[in-house]
C-alpha cells in the first residue's frame, strides 16, 4: 500500500520511526511537512498528505501533530479527505468501517509509540463496511458539493 505521512515539528520524531514500521511491513511511504523537528505549520503537511491521497497517489495518509486535531481541521478541507483523530485500536476500527476514514490524525504528545503503531496496522488493515455507512458517506459528499445531505436517500 502506498502511504502518505505528514508531521508538523511536534509529530517529526513521531513520522520517522512510523516510516521505519510502515516500510518494514512493506508498504511505501512518502515523508512529508517536518522531517528533521525544523518548524512547520500543520496546514502545510495535512495539505501535502490530504492531496495526495485525494488525488489517489497514496492509498491512505497519516498525520501527526500535538494533538491531531489541527492536521484533522484541516485536512477535511481538501474534497474527497475524510480525516479522523484516532485514540486506539477501537477508534481506528470505527473511523475505517463506519465513516470510510482515509486519513488517520493521531497525537504526538498523547499517544505512545506500541499505542500509534497498533492504531496504525488497524487503519491500513481494516476496510469500510458499507451498508447503512454507506448512506452516511454519500450525505458527506454531498455537503462537501454544496448540497443538502437530506436530498440523498439511498
Amino acid at each position: 500500500m502506498n502511504i502518505s505521512i505528514g508531521a508538523d515539528h511536534r509529530g517529526s520524531d513521531v513520522t520517522l520511526r512510523l516510516t521505519h514500521f510502515l516500510t518494514e511491513l512493506g508498504h511505501t511511504v512518502s515523508r512529508h511537512g517536518s522531517t528533521d523537528g525544523e518548524p512547520c505549520d500543520y496546514p502545510e503537511a495535512a495539505f501535502q498528505v490530504g492531496s495526495e491521497v485525494a488525488s489517489g497517489k497514496a492509498d491512505r495518509g497519516i498525520l501527526v501533530c500535538g494533538t491531531g486535531i489541527g492536521m484533522s481541521i484541516a485536512a477535511n478541507k481538501i474534497a474527497g479527505i475524510r480525516a479522523a483523530v484516532v485514540q486506539d485500536e477501537l477508534t481506528a476500527h470505527l473511523a475505517r468501517g463506519h465513516n470510510d476514514a482515509n486519513v488517520v490524525c493521531l497525537s504526538a504528545d498523547l499517544l505512545g509509540e506500541r499505542a500509534m503503531e497498533k492504531i496504525v496496522e488497524v487503519f491500513l488493515r481494516d476496510e469500510f463496511e458499507g451498508g447503512r455507512h454507506a448512506r452516511r458517506i454519500s450525505k458527506i459528499n454531498a455537503i462537501e458539493a454544496g448540497a443538502e445531505p437530506s436530498s440523498v436517500t439511498s
